[in-house]
């Protein structure tokens, strides 16, 4: 198969976790006899130094112009400590978003066996975790109407949502649940939004379509709570886009580190693959960001075109990096020497090398590559 895929890196520790995405995604391409192409452009805070634009029109273009966008992470302290900047980073995200219309974010969530003590929650309570996040991503409080007093004291932001925004994401989340264990749960808050209370009818309305998907509801509230409590109960949640924002980011602790979490988002044309945690200034540099949710965002991109048995090796790679504790501090601080490009070396060998199950510590630390 022949891709061509635009590289978005981003901010912080961004450029750093894509890099390695694209060193698996050449890997996979030459041992599966594929062609992908990749071309760079500015995003985020980057972006409004080198173009004043978060989101440059040459960047939008080369976008819609390719088959995926792997998307690295946006953000600088900068713009984060000052609430009065007109223009930021996050806008260029937002307006990618809207532009390419990509309007279902999906979030897997798993508890990896190798890592269940690494989470701050109970082995009990999050062994066999295996949650799909449907967030919608398009609409809802952070694209609506937003006011500010001429004084400056008082501030409002619109939560808008029509039915078709609810309609084509609730398709996905139980066609998804369908192929799962075939259970949807709605997390709203329709006891006091009206937009709660038209997601909650349009979705109970669809749920008559799949016969065979159990269809419960949860507030927003009990939901945070639930995910702490007992994760296992979910399989597809679906969500509104703040709401989404936030159980997601809720559900990294499970498995231990938000650098585990990868995400895809998706829309009727275009389709965005990226890690879900932020832009890591602390660490940018220093070789300690976690690479993992970034080449996961990569397998992401690949089942996206139906090359399923090359994203399951790289799942089966990353899980082999896991067992063998060959990860970055955030994970095991005991191998701090452990740097994210050895991380992305791992999988990338793992790749052309998948029989061999041992690998030699100290070349790690030296950098090299050799599987023994």
């Amino acid at each position: 198969m022949k891709l061509k895929i635009a590289v978005l890196p981003g901010d912080g520790v961004g450029p750093e976790v894509t890099n390695q995405a694209v060193k698996v995604l050449k890997a996979i391409a030459s041992e599966f006899d594929h062609t992908f192409s990749f071309k760079t452009a500015d995003v985020g805070a980057v972006a409004i130094d080198n173009h004043n634009d978060p989101l440059p029109k040459a960047t939008l273009s080369l976008c819609k112009s390719t088959d995926a966008i792997l998307f690295g992470a946006i953000g600088h302290p900068k713009y984060d400590n000052d609430p009065s900047a007109k223009v930021r980073p996050e806008q260029g995200l937002l307006k990618l978003r809207k532009e390419l219309g990509l309007f279902a974010n999906i979030r897997p969530v798993q508890a990896y066996k190798s890592l269940l003590d690494k989470s701050p929650l109970k082995k009990a309570i999050i062994d066999g975790v295996d949650i799909s996040i449907y967030r919608e991503l398009t609409g809802g409080i952070y694209f609506g109407t937003k006011t500010v007093s001429d004084d400056g004291n008082t501030a409002s932001d619109l939560c808008q949502y029509t039915r078709k925004e609810i309609e084509r994401i609730a398709h996905l989340a139980f066609k998804a649940a369908g192929a799962r264990r075939n259970k949807v749960t709605l997390v709203d808050k329709a006891n006091v939004l009206e937009s709660s209370r038209l997601w909650r009818k349009v979705v109970t309305e669809i749920a008559e379509d799949y016969k065979d998907v159990k269809l419960e509801f949860l507030f927003v509230d009990n939901a945070a709570m639930q995910m702490i409590l007992n994760p296992k109960q979910f399989d597809v949640i679906l969500t509104e886009n703040m709401f989404g924002d936030i159980i997601s980011d809720e559900a990294s602790v499970i498995g231990g580190s938000i650098g585990l979490l990868a995400s895809a988002s998706v829309g009727e044309k275009y389709a965005m693959f990226e890690p879900i945690h932020g832009s890591y200034p602390q660490a940018e540099g220093k070789g300690i960001a976690n690479p993992i949710a970034s080449i996961l965002s990569a397998a992401m991109l690949l089942d996206h075109f139906g090359l399923n048995n090359e994203a399951e090796l790289i799942r089966i790679a990353v899980d082999k990096s896991l067992k063998l504790q060959i990860t970055t501090p955030d994970i095991n601080a005991n191998f701090d020497s452990i740097t994210t490009t050895n991380v992305g070396d791992f999988v990338e060998d793992f790749i052309f090398n998948p029989k061999d199950s041992n690998r030699n510590f100290k070349n790690i630390h030296l950098g090299q590559s050799t599987i023994i």
